[in-house]
């Protein structure tokens, strides 16, 4: 049985299994790997993902985009299409399982799916908004990220925090980085309010992903990254016209 097959008949109806057929992957994908900074973590990046765009796009401009409030996500979100995900996790978790060395015995499980803009403008962030993230400690969790809209768009960065020199925050890592990162402000103050799209004292900026129209790239929860926010063209709510991606988070559990 297929992922496809599995995921539909767990989560959603006959009738959005079919509705998945209007979602089609390009079988003619080629995965390319690229090993980030000096711990060689691998990232997935697929150009050409979907056959067609039009639909998500079209998709998009007719779903209801909403602040999550109990996130730092600096924008708007709305749900994905079940299909559309069904569709493409059933073309990429066995490319995962390989690339990532996930054991067999356990099985994904996603956890957000949505479509994304980024809205909220330089002067209203939170701190934590002004330096990198990570989205879990957890060794098997990962992003997906589908960029959907025609450029240009700022990159997705990814940082080494200099303190330590960790790229990923691992469960074992975690109070160490805290520790680490706190310290540095209590010395030196808050970051500055504005998104952190290049190297500072505190964060180096070591690899970055252009945003490319139908790009797709996989990239562990614990990486150390960041939008690299372009306030002149990403702070826009209009899913015709911003920075719109699909995101897609899994487990493997």
């Amino acid at each position: 049985m297929s992922l496809f097959s599995i995921i539909a008949s767990r989560l959603w109806s006959e009738t959005m299994m079919q509705d998945a057929l209007n979602y089609q992957v390009n079988s003619a994908i080629r995965p390319e790997v690229i090993y980030l900074g000096l711990e060689k973590t691998p990232l997935i990046m697929i150009d050409n993902f979907a056959l067609d765009l039009s639909g998500l796009r079209q998709q998009a401009q007719h779903s209801d985009f909403m602040r999550e409030s109990q996130t730092y996500y600096p924008g708007q979100r709305a749900v994905l299409p079940k299909a559309y995900v069904a569709a493409s996790l059933n073309a990429v978790y066995q490319l995962i399982y390989q690339v990532y060395q996930v054991p067999e015995t356990l099985r994904l499980k996603p956890q957000m799916l949505f479509y994304a803009l980024i809205t909220q403008p330089e002067n209203s962030l939170h701190p934590l908004q002004c330096m990198p993230h990570f989205d879990t400690s957890s060794t098997y969790y990962f992003a997906l990220l589908h960029y959907l809209n025609d450029g240009p768009h700022g990159s997705t960065g990814f940082f080494r925090h200099k303190p330590t020199g960790f790229e990923r925050v691992t469960d074992q890592r975690r109070q160490d980085y805290f520790q680490s990162a706190q310290q540095f402000i209590d010395q030196h103050g808050a970051p500055p309010q504005r998104y952190q799209v290049q190297s500072n004292q505190h964060y180096e900026l070591y690899h970055q992903i252009p945003y490319q129209a139908n790009r797709l790239i996989i990239y562990p929860g614990n990486l150390l990254h960041s939008s690299l926010v372009d306030v002149a063209t990403d702070i826009n709510g209009s899913p015709a016209t911003g920075r719109l991606t699909a995101n897609m988070f899994i487990d493997f559990v």
